[in-house]
């Protein structure tokens, strides 16, 4: 029996992706074989990859002035590939908001001296634990960057930009790290200039990694830039500089397939709305647990809590694994517990967690 899925990424996929993988496993389309036995720049995989890109550029609205990419390296990186593209002897701002767009920003600060040109913190919210996102007036944006950076959803502090109206503003180009948000809701890709996001949250399985550049981002790399790490030469090469991930390009085809009939990003979102609201009322209902992040920046995807008699929080986990409610356990950084709530988890997942809080609050005071 499949157990609600909670992990926090590589994270559950839809059922019915699932089932389609089994059933073309051993033979794709009656070719005879394994879409994953065949050459990357072969005419079965290449249509598989068209369709992936195309499905892809429907359901973002992604303009034809930006290149889509599948490569490979984890959105991490990407923390040095976008210096190495796109700093070209200039400054870059950089604004930390929790565990991933601090990686970004000292990965950006070891790389730079090489490449040429400087790194700026922007803005940090850390001195709140990573609670909250920065005020209008505590971002200190250069106008004459070369891009501002910005992760705009962390995943292991459950802090999410439903609004970029300030950077926006900044006329800079945005560079944002999306993977754990990426197509949990409609975008405006035509105002940043780089999207990139692993796949293992709301794409498919780990190994991939989407980017989404403007055409005109792509033609001045650090000459020094490995070719694999050219957006230029990728983008020219149709991401095949050397073989790609093609078992997971496969299965983000198959799940954009499967966000298409639901009715695109709009019709999830309002799924993913109602799955964020559902448990935030309970946590905030029940005083037995609470969650720390500030209301207007808590995230739709990854909800972080505790409760607050820590001494409770391993027979939570246990008892909760025990009822088929998986991978609660919150990350080491931050201790406690974390839901994610991806496109994929059923809106089911998230009553049977509401359930349990509520048993478990009744059980051990409130």
């Amino acid at each position: 029996m499949r157990v609600f899925n909670f992990s926090a990424g590589p994270a559950t996929l839809p059922e019915a992706v699932l089932r389609q993988v089994r059933e073309e496993w051993l033979d794709w389309r009656g070719i005879g074989s394994s879409i994953i036995e065949v050459s990357h720049r072969g005419r079965d995989f290449m249509a598989v990859r068209d369709e992936a890109e195309a499905r892809l550029r429907r359901l973002l609205a992604i303009p034809e002035e930006y290149a889509v990419l599948f490569l490979q390296g984890g959105a991490t990186l990407q923390f040095a590939a976008v210096v190495m593209n796109l700093l070209r002897g200039r400054s870059a701002d950089y604004v930390v908001t929790g565990a991933w767009s601090q990686k970004a920003y000292r990965e950006a600060m070891r790389v730079a001296p090489f490449v040429g040109g400087r790194v700026r913190l922007a803005a940090s919210t850390e001195e709140s634990g990573f609670t909250r996102l920065p005020l209008p007036t505590e971002l200190n944006l250069d106008p004459q960057a070369a891009y501002v950076h910005v992760c705009t959803n962390e995943t292991i502090h459950g802090v999410e930009w439903l609004s970029l109206e300030p950077l926006y503003e900044s006329g800079v180009p945005i560079v944002a790290d999306m993977s754990s948000h990426l197509l949990s809701r409609p975008i405006e890709v035509h105002r940043f200039g780089l999207i990139y996001a692993g796949a293992q949250k709301n794409i498919g399985p780990a190994g991939l990694t989407v980017v989404i550049v403007r055409r005109d981002l792509l033609s001045d790399p650090w000459p020094g830039t490995p070719a694999v790490m050219q957006y230029g030469l990728q983008e020219a090469n149709q991401s095949m500089l050397n073989t790609p991930s093609t078992f997971a390009i496969y299965v983000a085809g198959l799940v954009f397939a499967w966000l298409e009939e639901l009715g695109g990003v709009s019709a999830i979102e309002q799924v993913n709305i109602r799955k964020a609201h559902k448990l935030y009322a309970a946590l905030d209902r029940l005083p037995l647990f609470e969650n720390r992040v500030d209301r207007e920046a808590r995230s739709r995807m990854n909800v972080p809590f505790r409760l607050r008699d820590e001494r409770l929080n391993e027979r939570f986990l246990a008892e909760s694994e025990e009822a088929g409610l998986k991978y609660l356990k919150g990350h080491k950084m931050v201790g406690g517990m974390r839901a994610s709530l991806y496109n994929a988890l059923p809106e089911e997942a998230v009553d049977a967690l509401v359930a349990f809080l509520h048993d478990f609050a009744g059980r051990y005071g409130g």
